[in-house]
């Protein structure tokens, strides 16, 4: 008897709640008129001034942008310091850090301008050289992003400038000194990074929606592929890792370089999503999920090829199939739906594990397995 009571009284609440919401109702159904954008369920991309500079945008490209920077120093870093030797872990964290210090320096005097300055589909610009224009008026937006400051979008792409050359560097463990490794940092950006760079994402560029129209949303043309065909050039030149097949080459600390995975797996929201250079719309949350979707499936699918062959798993394996998935998903991130991640993820876990054990892998280094594999299978 008594819980039909509270029955009846819980059903007279609703009935009660349901009645003082009916003005609600109302409002949301008087607001749903033909043409507005929930009335076409679409609210996420109504429309906004696109010629002034957006605070939900700058917010968003700042976060972005040291979400990027996140990816080489630490995350890149003890990444690869987790699969070196014992004596090679400090050396290879400076390469990271010491990559990060030179390319910031480079970029501002020459390479921000040379890569997204300018009108000409080949030619790189340098009136932007020291970043002149910017000391006048901190306020200038760039036409390639004009919601948000000119200085946030500099220092969003100077952040991909930073991890392209440094991840050549798992390639050159045990291969170059550093001397050497900074001096090839400096000028593979200029020479190389800079004018792919302009050839692809800036506005005229010949490769890019100016010329071929080539679609990449995030990089894995100017970043991944880029890096990937010279970091395996490289090792190709300098030959074997010296000791290779008679020491032990075994990793380190694997802790290191699951963290520095995970720190990889976060930092690339940045990377992807941040490369909508908007906030307002769905584009930025899409790329947001493909990754997140294609990460996740590309670790399974590497754990469970690995699992059937191996008849074991290993954490460095599901690593770098994690990392193998952040790479296939970055130039199709904004263009994917969550599906075509889905498979891109499975796929891209699969045909890496079986390359990076393809008798490529005698010429790189276990660090460079996993880049190498992804950016050349792509």
């Amino acid at each position: 008897m008594k819980f039909a009571n509270n029955l009846c009284r819980g059903a007279a609440g609703v009935a009660v709640a349901a009645f003082a919401a009916m003005p609600a109702w109302a409002q949301t159904a008087a607001a749903a008129a033909p043409g507005t954008c929930a009335a076409l369920k679409n609210c996420a991309t109504q429309a906004y001034p696109k010629d002034v500079v957006n605070s939900g945008d700058t917010a968003w490209m700042l976060t972005s942008s040291v979400l990027v920077l996140m990816m080489t120093i630490p995350g890149l870093a003890l990444f690869y310091a987790g699969m070196v030797r014992k004596k090679n872990v400090l050396a290879t964290i400076a390469q990271s850090f010491g990559a990060t210090a030179v390319i910031t320096v480079l970029w501002m005097l020459i390479g921000y301008s040379m890569a997204f300055v300018g009108n000409d589909p080949v030619m790189p610009d340098f009136s932007y050289a020291l970043l002149i224009p910017l000391n006048g008026d901190v306020n200038i937006a760039s036409p390639l992003a004009p919601t948000i400051p000119e200085t946030v979008y500099m220092f969003f792409q100077m952040t991909f400038a930073i991890i392209t050359p440094a991840l050549i560097a798992g390639a050159l463990a045990d291969r170059m000194k550093y001397s050497a490794f900074l001096c090839f940092m400096g000028l593979w950006l200029l020479l190389v990074y800079c004018p792919i760079a302009h050839w692809v994402w800036s506005a005229k560029g010949w490769l890019g929606l100016g010329g071929l129209g080539a679609l990449d949303f995030a990089g894995g043309t100017v970043v991944h592929l880029n890096a990937g065909t010279a970091g395996l050039v490289t090792a190709l030149m300098l030959g074997k890792r010296k000791g290779l097949g008679t020491q032990n080459f075994a990793p380190y600390n694997p802790a290191y370089a699951v963290i520095g995975a995970s720190l990889l797996w976060v930092g690339w929201f940045g990377f992807n999503a941040g490369s909508a250079v908007e906030s307002h719309d769905g584009q930025a949350g899409m790329a947001a999920a493909a990754t997140q979707i294609a990460t996740a499936a590309a670790a399974c699918s590497w754990m469970f090829v690995e699992w059937a062959v191996k008849k074991k798993p290993t954490v460095i394996g599901m690593a770098s199939g994690a990392v193998a998935g952040l790479v296939a998903i970055t130039p199709a991130s904004g263009f994917v739906n969550p599906t075509g991640a889905l498979i891109i993820g499975l796929t891209a876990g699969a045909v890496c594990y079986f390359a990076a054990g393809s008798s490529m892998s005698r010429w790189c280094s276990p660090i460079a397995a996993s880049s190498l594999s992804s950016s050349c299978w792509r």
